[in-house]
């Protein structure tokens, strides 16, 4: 839908912001009234060699200096307006777009996982960085020069038909054949800025999983490739920013073509009607300095227009986002969930994702309160959607969930990510210190209240084997940690929570064993005493688990304890003699 905004709808977007609507008639007035005085110059410059220099009696060296110090007060008077109304748009912009980018960041938070996860980081950053720059450029030089050019446009008009409606109708003519011709131009500069802002997100991508994807890249030697790719990237870019480019500086040079070609016509038709016609030498002095007047805006307005168009097709990819509806709304109204230990119940759950058929059918599972849960099954059985489900990651298709006895859709966010936590397989860690991390899960607790945390999950020893304990910067997504700790880390941040209910995708398959026994620890002490959902990748979890959810393409195909499901010799009994003949091997 945003791709078929026009330019003006698209930049009338923003001024739906509030912080730009502020302020913004005061700083039009300014510009408009620095526009009139500017215009009224040549009036001046008309009236003095009239009727002070080439008067019948004689030039009036008196009149001719009372006159130019109006005109320099007028000058100084004029500048100061435009410079004040300027500095307040680039004010403006900056608080606006500041604002803009924080809706779309906020807007981004509140989309479901899966629709962030289909779209490519590359551009998604692409939308609160540089599309958003692109804005703000233009409403801080751009806007303004639009917003004098097409005020000095009327009033140098009117002063025209004023003096005389001969030369007015030459001119205004002159400008509108051209200001067709920027029309028709207008709609091929804004395709060729919007694929720029595509090449943009292209490039931002390969570069960004370029340098992401670098450990497998070496280790598969494959440098030489995937500096093709990036290198294709980056051409592409060049490519569209180069021909747009080219349009624009061939659009620019038109407008010099069009000023030299208007004054010279002025000038001639001028002296063709003469002193008979009214065109006194003040008259077309007057007229050239507003044809002068005329020709800048025109200008103006031309470059403005890269500008605008560059804008314009950022604010429609912001715009993709912001009207993309929000799949995951906070309830209006949303309810806390009850005061006591949680239980789950799961009533018809059906989902499936957008390109694909059912990755879960009619699931009905109840877990008691307290109870610690194991979920297994092959990969792509559908677990971990089960449990991006039951904390509402993602919202079912059919079906419910309910949390102590409320239904998760109606449960309020404040509350439920106050009651329940999810620790996915790979904690992931912001570029900041292992303290600050931990932090995410209870922002007001203070160092020794972490300290203790990591005590109470018996974590302590590996705190101090850190350079600086708790102060180390673990890096960007924990690149400084290995898997092990990066889920230390997690883990303690969802202890400081102290959820009711934890949901927990187990991520001890790839953690060295020399931090697994810690690893384990922390785990048992996590949800010991509190409902827990784990996703065992290790069935020795399921052995220790209350009872056990078994999936199998999508369904839930067994559940009981260990015992019972090993001697149901089913699914499960299958899963478990796989997974003790890989670990006898190893």
């Amino acid at each position: 839908m945003s791709e078929t905004l026009t330019t003006r709808k698209a930049l009338g977007r923003l001024l739906t912001i509030p912080s730009v609507r502020q302020g913004l008639w005061l700083t039009l007035v300014l510009a408009f009234l620095g526009t009139a005085l500017n215009v009224a110059i040549p009036i001046i410059v008309q009236q003095t060699v009239d009727n002070e220099i080439v008067a019948a009696g004689g030039p009036d060296i008196s009149g001719t200096l009372t006159q130019g110090v109006i005109a320099m007060v007028f000058m100084v008077a004029a500048g100061f307006a435009r410079r004040y109304s300027t500095l307040r748009l680039q004010a403006t912009a900056a608080r606006g777009l500041s604002d803009l980018r924080i809706e779309v960041f906020g807007h981004l938070h509140r989309m479901s996982a899966l629709h962030v996860q289909s779209e490519r980081r590359g551009s998604l950053v692409a939308r609160v960085t540089s599309d958003i720059y692109r804005i703000q450029e233009f409403m801080g030089w751009g806007g303004m020069g639009m917003v004098i050019g097409i005020s000095q446009l009327t009033l140098t008009v009117i002063a025209m038909l004023v003096y005389q409606w001969q030369l007015a109708l030459l001119v205004v003519a002159g400008v509108t054949a051209y200001g067709a011709a920027l029309f028709w131009f207008q709609k091929i500069l804004g395709r060729a800025h919007d694929r720029v802002r595509e090449r943009v997100s292209d490039s931002m991508s390969a570069l960004g999983e370029s340098i992401t994807g670098l450990p497998v890249v070496r280790a598969y030697g494959a440098e030489v490739i995937t500096s093709r790719r990036v290198r294709a990237a980056v051409d592409r870019q060049f490519d569209a920013e180069f021909r747009t480019y080219t349009l624009g500086s061939a659009l620019f040079s038109s407008a010099e073509i069009f000023a030299g070609s208007l004054t010279a016509g002025v000038i001639g038709i001028g002296v063709l009607l003469g002193t008979d016609n009214g065109v006194t030498t003040g008259t077309l002095l007057a007229f050239i300095f507003l044809v002068n007047l005329l020709v800048q805006p025109v200008q103006t307005l031309v470059e403005t227009l890269d500008s605008a168009q560059a804008a314009a097709s950022g604010m429609r990819r912001v715009i993709g986002v912001l009207d993309t509806p929000v799949d995951l709304a906070d309830p209006l109204n949303g309810r806390s969930l009850p005061d006591r230990q949680l239980d789950v119940a799961v009533s018809g759950l059906r989902f499936r994702y957008p390109t694909g058929g059912d990755v879960l059918d009619d699931v009905e599972v109840e877990i008691p309160p307290g109870s610690r849960v194991a979920v297994v099954g092959e990969t792509g059985s559908g677990k971990t959607t089960f449990a991006k489900l039951v904390v509402r990651l993602l919202d079912a298709t059919e079906g419910s969930i309910r949390i102590g006895g409320v239904p998760v859709d109606q449960v309020s966010f404040a509350s439920l990510r106050a009651r329940v936590a999810y620790v996915p397989q790979e904690g992931f860690l912001f570029d900041t210190t292992v303290a600050d991390n931990v932090r995410y899960g209870r922002p007001s607790v203070d160092d020794a209240g972490i300290a203790m945390a990591f005590a109470d999950l018996g974590l302590t020893q590996w705190v101090d084997s850190l350079p600086v304990r708790l102060a180390t910067e673990v890096g960007e997504r924990g690149s400084q940690l290995s898997a092990g700790e990066r889920q230390l880390v997690a883990l303690t941040r969802a202890w400081l929570s102290q959820p009711d209910l934890l949901v927990l995708d187990e991520a001890t398959s790839a953690v060295d064993p020399a931090l697994e026994v810690s690893l384990r620890r922390a785990i048992d002490r996590l949800i010991a005493g509190r409902t827990s959902i784990t996703i065992a990748h290790r069935l020795s979890t399921a052995e220790a688990s209350d009872f056990v959810l078994v999936f199998d393409d999508g369904r839930l195909v067994e559940r009981g304890n260990h015992a019972d499901l090993l001697a149901l010799g089913g699914v499960y009994a299958g899963l478990h003699r796989d997974w003790a003949a890989g670990t006898a091997l190893a």
